[in-house]
């Protein structure tokens, strides 16, 4: 064995064995890598140093995130990294110098039957089962700042599936993001574009003149441009968290650990939060309908059931009285039958109903009649037991419901000739109730109505849900539309509705609206109106101005009113929920009035 001598003070001369080489101390940013996936996944590794910048105490993933203060240089590699101690509130401190051991894992937050191989969401780079020593105390990195130009505006790169691709933050947004994941990042002044959630979660913007609408939002104008400076917001601090509107501000300094999560993506763990300014956003009012205007109104209403809190009712009954100014029309969305989501067969909603046109009876507003057809038990979708479906709400003092006898859940409605014009062969009814495309999903709601001796047909509808697409923030880009499919089958049902209206009379006057759970730019909405069978109204507009919801930050347009071309409407979405956090609907209603022919 070779040896190595060593003269000592005493000067006798030792023989000793050689020293053993030190293993090399693996950093944060080598366990981070320069993809999404760790290039030491699986491996346990020893001795990381870092210090600690913020810890999670609540809740069952808890966790310290700690970063290394002697970055490498690499702009795609992360200095910071998530340890995970389970429900264990770990016993640090911001500011400790820490040596973590562990193993490397890449943890994907799954929903419901997905697997870490099948989910589209990201993973988070962390370690578990790990043990570590405080060695000191030193002084936390400062926060990196994201201002206008951080963030890259092209959101993606379109490569699939893109967990082991090439870092490039200059070029994409996510992997911007991605390439801090876990640092402590920090935002300055910024605007309110997502209001405060039940969840204690609110969305910035680090751009805030991107796509921004005149109250303070981001409006999402296409596929092609998601809005990268949207960034959701959480608190890691057990006190008070700001009720925040759209258009608010969180003035000062809001910075703290980046993290991801499969509600929104990426997310600012919050250890300082911005002061909130309100920025005295108020719901809108429009105006009363003349004489000679049929009102016609949209309202998603939310699972709205005759056991909810007469606060419901009485608030959406002010929504329809004092914001709406009582249209003569009400095309409901999500209303649940009696015993909401109570699954024991009852599909009636005559209870519901009753209550909410009580409610706005009590409010100042007309006695409005209704029309429904009760869907068949559990076969419509939505909340499990509620039975949602579409209905009317009228004002007889003001418009006539033609009745015509036939319509049930099953049997399907078709246009008809009546006199020189179009009616209903039953009224109301259902369109294309068989169809596949309606599978689990609410099936169309036509009505006849008779305005000042005029005929319109309406038809209420609410699209399939968007929950089976895949999300903007995920590994999976471009992101698959799954839902879309059965949106656009649903769209060409609907058509060919209208197509039988105009194929008897050319000039029939059908008015087709409600929750589309689509885009005004998506291929299911551009199937009702292509050819110019049915006219957008929300293209009076200007672009950034046509929303009716806000997801993740992003104002968008899931409802609409379209009508065939003769008809000429004032049409107005009226802002009244969705931008706030104290919401009675998630969807804000919107009206037209239309001078009939």
């Amino acid at each position: 064995m070779r040896v190595t001598s060593m003269l000592i003070a005493t000067g006798v001369l030792l023989s000793l064995a050689p020293a053993a080489t030190a293993e090399p101390v693996v950093r944060i940013h080598d366990i981070q890598g320069t993809t999404r996936v760790s290039p030491l996944d699986g491996q346990q590794v020893t001795g990381v140093p870092g210090v600690v910048t913020g810890i999670r105490a609540q809740g069952s993933v808890r966790g310290f995130w700690f970063q290394d203060a002697e970055p490498d240089g690499d702009p795609r590699t992360s200095e910071g990294l998530f340890v995970f101690t389970g429900q264990q509130t770990p016993a640090v401190k911001v500011g400790d110098v820490v040596a973590v051991d562990g193993k490397v894992t890449e943890y994907y937050p799954i929903a419901s039957g997905e697997t870490p191989e099948t989910t589209p969401n990201q993973s988070v780079t962390e370690l578990v089962g790990a043990t570590w020593q405080v060695t000191g105390t030193g002084e936390v990195p400062p926060a990196e700042v994201v201002g206008p130009d951080a963030v890259p505006t092209e959101y993606a790169p379109l490569d699939g599936n893109i967990d082991k691709r090439d870092l490039e933050p200059q070029s994409y947004a996510l992997d911007y993001y991605e390439s801090r994941e876990s640092m402590l990042l920090r935002v300055d002044d910024a605007r309110v574009v997502g209001p405060t959630d039940a969840y204690r979660a609110l969305w910035i913007t680090s751009k805030p003149d991107q796509n921004a609408n005149s109250r303070g939002g981001t409006t999402y104008p296409g596929y092609a441009d998601p809005n990268a400076g949207r960034l959701k917001v959480e608190s890691l601090a057990d006190s008070p968290f700001p009720a925040a509107n759209v258009g608010d501000r969180l003035n000062g300094t809001t910075e703290g650990p980046l993290d991801y999560s499969r509600f929104g993506g990426y997310v600012l763990e919050a250890t300082r939060l911005g002061e909130h300014q309100p920025g005295g956003l108020q719901p809108e009012s429009t105006r009363r309908q003349r004489e000679d205007e049929l009102a016609v109104a949209t309202y998603n209403v939310e699972n709205l059931a005759a056991g909810n809190d007469q606060s419901k009712f009485d608030r959406l009954a002010k929504g329809v009285v004092e914001h709406l100014a009582s249209p003569d029309v009400v095309a409901l969305e999500e209303v649940q039958d009696n015993n909401g989501p109570i699954d024991d067969g009852v599909v009636a909603a005559d209870k519901t109903l009753q209550q909410f046109t009580d409610a706005i009876a009590a409010a100042g507003g007309p006695r409005y009649e209704w029309r429904l057809i009760d869907p068949q038990n559990n076969a419509d979708g939505g909340q499990p037991g509620g039975n949602i479906r579409v209905a009317f709400l009228f004002n007889p003092a003001r418009v006539s419901f033609v009745d015509r006898p036939g319509g049930d859940a099953t049997t399907p409605v078709h246009p008809v000739a009546q006199g020189n014009g179009v009616g209903l062969t039953a009224s109301p009814g259902r369109i294309d109730p068989a169809n596949e495309a309606w599978k689990d999903s609410r099936k169309p709601l036509a009505g006849e109505f008779s305005f000042r001796g005029r005929t319109v047909v309406v038809v209420a509808n609410h699209f399939n849900s968007k929950g089976g697409d895949q999300p903007l923030h995920g590994r999976l880009q471009p992101p698959e539309r799954v839902a879309e499919l059965q949106r656009e089958k649903q769209a060409q049902a609907v058509r060919g509705f209208v197509d039988e209206a105009r194929a008897i009379d050319g000039q029939a006057q059908v008015v087709v609206l409600g929750d589309l759970n689509d885009y005004g730019f998506s291929p299911a909405v551009q199937h009702l109106t292509e050819g110019g069978a049915l006219a957008p109204l929300a293209e009076a507009l200007p672009p950034l101005e046509r929303y009716s919801y806000v997801y993740e930050g992003n104002s968008q347009q899931l409802d609409h009113i379209l009508a065939t071309p003769p008809l000429k409407a004032d049409y107005d979405v009226v802002h009244i929920n969705a931008e706030f956090a104290d919401q009675t609907s998630d969807h804000d209603p919107q009206i037209a009035r239309f001078t009939l022919r």
